[in-house]
């Protein structure tokens, strides 16, 4: 019960996409409840970042099932996942044909997420890049993310960053990561990475040999939270070609769907149950979501047994050492594009961003207040 309220909470709030999810992460369930300590954070993200999926949506349901088992992973994303499924069902009817980038209360929100966002490198990059070598690590990342941006740029900067804290912790003692508890075993965790390739190859066989057009949808949401590497936008261009071309949905539709789900809170991923409810109604809406969201649980409690032993071993935890800055980086880089880019548009922008960062940081607002106020600054922004 207290993942789930938790989980909800950060599903009806957490706006601004995944970085900004992780920074929401943060604050709840490491700096308020402390259910996880700061260096196992930054690992389990460096997972979440290296493996295909939703980032955001993997991190939650591995604190949720190192918190209370199987169950807790579920119910960690579930809570976390829902409120936006329910919203974007609801919602993307009504916001069909609406200018988003024009509704007052959305961009204050956008400006939330900054401030979110700015408070989680604050804090990790004080434990994970505390000294010169560990933070011009971080800066480097940061900048090159910004001048090479591309699919596979993430992963070989987390790469090269792990060879560099190889170089600069060989002859360092590395602290070994305080334990993590994985209620899971080795053997459930490689019978979940089965499942996972084995739908992969199964699936596609089972739609050419079938003519349901339940099967199909399945698949085709399956495979598109298979491959997916860098967050909710990059699976955008797949769902299009899986559902337009087809005629499951015209694009002036899709369009419509993508806009509101930038209005709603949750993972970008629960576009999915836009796309379905569109196809199939309620139904489909449903084993949109479950489809395109079950990689992301195979994966995670296929890796979490294996990597928990891994993060001890002397050399993986040199590697760590460069990754965790990396992550620092990543996300400043992402301050910057897309966050700021989108919400800081001019001064009186900047001005609201400082404040809710203040009333975060120093204030220390519960982050619900944050939310609130930012809709209502970013309204009479729109107003005056």
């Amino acid at each position: 019960m207290e993942i789930f309220v938790v989980s909800v909470k950060l599903g009806l709030t957490s706006f601004g996409g995944p970085i900004a999810h992780l920074g929401y992460f943060h604050n709840e369930y490491i700096r308020k409840r402390q259910w996880m300590d700061e260096r196992s954070y930054a690992d389990l993200v460096a997972l979440c970042q290296f493996i295909p999926g939703p980032a955001s949506s993997q991190v939650g349901i591995g604190i949720g099932t190192m918190r209370a088992g199987l169950l807790g992973g579920l119910i960690a994303w579930l809570g976390f996942t829902l409120p936006s499924v329910i919203a974007l069902v609801v919602f993307a009817y009504v916001l069909t044909g609406l200018d988003i980038s024009q509704v007052g209360w959305i961009h204050g929100l956008k400006i939330v997420a900054v401030a979110i966002v700015a408070q989680a490198i604050l804090g990790m990059g004080q434990k994970l890049a505390p000294d010169k070598i560990r933070a011009s690590i971080a800066i480097a990342v940061a900048v090159i993310s910004l001048l090479w941006q591309s699919v596979f740029s993430q992963a070989a900067l987390i790469i090269s960053a792990g060879l560099m804290g190889l170089v600069i912790s060989r002859n360092t003692e590395v602290q070994d990561a305080p334990a993590l508890n994985v209620p899971i075993t080795r053997t459930f965790a490689a019978f979940c990475l089965t499942l996972f390739f084995g739908l992969l190859i199964a699936l596609p066989i089972l739609r050419h040999h079938s003519s349901s057009e339940w099967v199909a949808l399945f698949d085709s949401f399956y495979r598109s939270g298979s491959i997916v590497f860098g967050g909710g936008h990059v699976v955008l261009p797949i769902l299009e070609q899986e559902v337009v071309p087809p005629g499951w949905i015209s694009k002036e539709d899709f369009l419509a769907g993508y806009g509101a789900a930038q209005a709603v809170p949750g993972p970008l991923f629960t576009f999915a149950a836009y796309l379905g409810a569109m196809t199939k109604g309620v139904f489909g809406a449903i084993l949109a979501t479950i489809a395109i969201f079950l990689p992301a649980f195979l994966l995670i409690l296929g890796t979490l047994p294996f990597w928990s032993a891994l993060r001890n071993n002397r050399h993986i935890g040199a590697a760590l050492v460069g990754i965790n800055a990396a992550v620092v980086g990543i996300l400043l880089a992402a301050l910057y594009n897309p966050l700021w880019t989108t919400a800081i548009i001019d001064s009186a922008d900047f001005a609201l961003a400082s404040i809710l960062f203040l009333l975060l940081v120093f204030w220390k607002l519960p982050p619900w207040t944050i939310v609130m106020a930012g809709m209502i600054g970013g309204t009479l922004l729109e107003l005056f």
